[in-house]
């Protein structure tokens, strides 16, 4: 287990930490709220989050096919991609599954970090004894992961400590796959990419980005690289998310667009006009952490 206190060795919290108004937690998730309302749940399947209620409704996108029961990746809320993004085809990642083990594994809960009447903090830890014999046989490298929820009345926070314990270097990527829940796509408007270089993996091709704000009519399956700025998401022109990031350069945009239909697990059919994917990152790019090296990167969503 990998504790808050970043040092090794197991501290049994998912089976002692008491229930609060404002935190709850079952067998397989947690659930977070506010007394004004505002809540998020957490699987700990993948460790994702798979519900964020504020400003008087849901912000993420679920499929109503998702499987939660730790069979299979959730398809929606946000689940977390390490240590590879994609599948390679090379090199100490290629044996491991598309975007890595930390969207399969079921991780264990930390605990609280804090609790006011404004916000709520849950931690949650993954390391090599939460691998199976055969992931470990994949990636066989030391780390451990402290993975940050904290929910407050009008953002989400999500952040990722990495660390290497071991006495190799390794390499990495890592994502936050987030799906946010949009009123229609045929609106939807995307801010703060201009000027930044992407790879299109829908038409295999590389460009600069030349809209002011790149709007969404078609499968759209870009990785922004250095991304310099806030990115903003409008319905109509009017901003209603604002995604920024700290030591997370790099911005995915997906929509599968129809190509939706040929995926078992997203339902409805037509749900992709009520979803975007906005991922932050570093994935344009390996990561090396050295021994004993730390490397931390979150996300913040304001509505």
């Amino acid at each position: 287990m990998v504790e808050r206190s970043k040092k090794p060795g197991p501290i049994p919290v998912s089976s002692t930490e008491p229930e609060s108004p404002g935190f709850v937690f079952k067998s397989d998730r947690v659930k977070l709220s506010l007394p004004t309302g505002e809540s998020a749940e957490i699987l700990l399947h993948g460790a994702t989050v798979i519900s964020w209620v504020a400003g008087g409704g849901e912000n993420l996108f679920l499929s109503e096919k998702a499987a939660l029961d730790g069979s299979k990746p959730v398809r929606g809320g946000i689940p977390l991609v390490f240590p590879v993004f994609g599948k390679s085809t090379e090199g100490p990642t290629a044996a491991l599954p598309q975007h890595g083990f930390a969207r399969i594994c079921k991780w264990e809960l930390l605990g609280r970090t804090s609790e006011t009447d404004t916000s709520i903090q849950v931690d949650f830890g993954l390391g090599p004894e939460n691998l199976t014999v055969e992931q470990r046989k994949q990636w066989p490298y030391d780390f451990g992961l402290i993975y940050s929820v904290n929910l407050s009345k009008s953002s989400l926070e999500t952040k990722m400590l990495v660390r290497n314990e071991g006495s190799e270097t390794f390499d990495f990527n890592f994502l936050f796959h987030t799906y946010l829940r949009i009123p229609d796509v045929n609106n939807l408007t995307i801010e703060g990419l201009k000027g930044t270089s992407y790879k299109c993996k829908v038409t295999k091709s590389e460009a600069v980005e030349e809209m002011v704000e790149l709007s969404v009519g078609s499968e759209v399956d870009r990785v922004y690289a250095n991304v310099p700025d806030t990115v903003q998401v409008k319905n109509g022109g009017e901003a209603i998310f604002k995604v920024d990031r700290t030591n997370l350069e790099d911005v995915v945009v997906w929509n599968p667009w129809e190509g939706a239909s040929k995926m078992a697990d997203f339902g409805p059919e037509d749900g992709y006009k009520n979803m975007i994917c906005i991922e932050a990152g570093a994935v344009s790019k390996w990561h090396t952490l050295e021994p004993q090296s730390v490397w931390e990167g979150s996300t913040i969503i304001n509505l």
